[in-house]
């Protein structure tokens, strides 16, 4: 079976394409996938570039869908046939946050899903929407899922609020998209005004290249009329005091990403002066995928895809992540 391995320290030059045993047949709970789609995301680069260290020959990779070969004992949710999609906490079921670490997270702390077949406890998988290709059902595990919880779970948004979104990598296009479909303004920055212009064709209230105005934060707190009421943080530090300035009074910032950094100073006078709500955030639980994979079907919502590599060609796929030149999510084919 083809497997995907990352040698430690870590690095683009250490993954090898090597030939691993087959999958076993399910136990009582268990399921077997044939895999067929990954998606890449900030985090899996963190785990093979080796800034996020892991254990000597990991398998990497948190997203994987596909199809079920095989089902074990027991097993009442899933069939040979279904369509799948993996979850990043597969012990979260549902309910608040359990974890605070990546200890169980595939592709990082256990072995994911660069791989051809794998065989799981059910729970590990929630069904795609329907009608989805792999591809695009891989994006969910992630960034889909992570979009979802920070405006819906834990923002609440509804018709006529308004989101801003930091650049057009995966979390940041998920959530676009789901804001239009609620019924949200959208309004967005980026570096190149070739995106901004496709932004703004695709439905966008307002945007702001960061690079020729790097006060953005009053900018768009000027077009979106006081601020807007949602901020998808996923710069980190070095965009964290723009976004406070780009939030309305009482607005909600998602801090999701850590691109700038890891640490910075924080404005903290000012988001207490304009009261505002910074909720952590990664990713979500198992009952957030299964309403989140609903709502997809519901409002007929599709991921952008950027470009699709196979999987003997995964370092090439994370080059292309690195140029930052990818608009959505770029996914892999196995």
């Amino acid at each position: 079976m083809k497997t995907i391995r990352l040698a430690a320290p870590g690095g683009l030059d250490k993954l090898t394409v090597t030939d691993g045993p087959d999958a076993p047949d399910p136990g009582p709970g268990e399921i077997r996938v044939r895999l067929r789609a990954s998606s890449l995301n900030f985090h899996d680069y963190g785990v093979v570039s080796g800034n996020m260290p892991s254990e000597d020959g990991r398998i990497p990779m948190s997203d994987g869908a596909g199809e079920v070969d095989a089902v074990g004992d027991g097993v009442t949710d899933f069939a040979a046939g279904d369509h799948v999609v993996s979850t990043f906490f597969p012990d979260w079921m549902d309910g608040p946050p359990q974890i605070a670490d990546f200890t169980r997270t595939p592709g990082d702390g256990i072995d994911g899903y660069a791989r051809e077949a794998v065989t799981r406890p059910a729970n590990y998988f929630t069904k795609s929407p329907k009608g989805w290709s792999h591809e695009e059902a891989a994006t969910i595990t992630t960034a889909g899922l992570t979009a979802w919880r920070a405006l819906v779970v834990d923002g609440g948004l509804k018709a006529g609020d308004t989101v801003l979104v930091l650049g057009t990598g995966g979390v940041s296009t998920y959530a676009f998209l789901i804001a239009k479909a609620m019924g949200a303004r959208v309004f967005a920055t980026s570096s190149s005004d070739e995106k901004l212009a496709r932004l703004t064709n695709m439905g966008a209230a307002g945007t702001v290249n960061y690079k020729t105005v790097p006060e953005w934060g009053p900018a768009i707190a000027e077009m979106s009329g006081g601020g807007v009421s949602h901020t998808i943080e996923v710069g980190g530090p070095a965009t964290l005091n723009q976004s406070i300035q780009a939030t309305k009074i009482g607005g909600h910032m998602a801090l999701i990403g850590v691109l700038t950094g890891r640490s910075g100073e924080i404005p903290t006078a000012l988001m207490m002066a304009k009261q505002q709500r910074l909720q952590g955030l990664i990713v979500g639980s198992h009952a957030m995928q299964n309403a989140m994979v609903r709502a997809m079907e519901s409002t007929g919502i599709r991921p952008i895809l950027d470009r699709n590599f196979p999987l003997d060609d995964i370092a090439d796929a994370f080059r292309h992540e690195e140029s930052g030149s990818h608009f959505g999510k770029i996914t892999l084919s196995i």
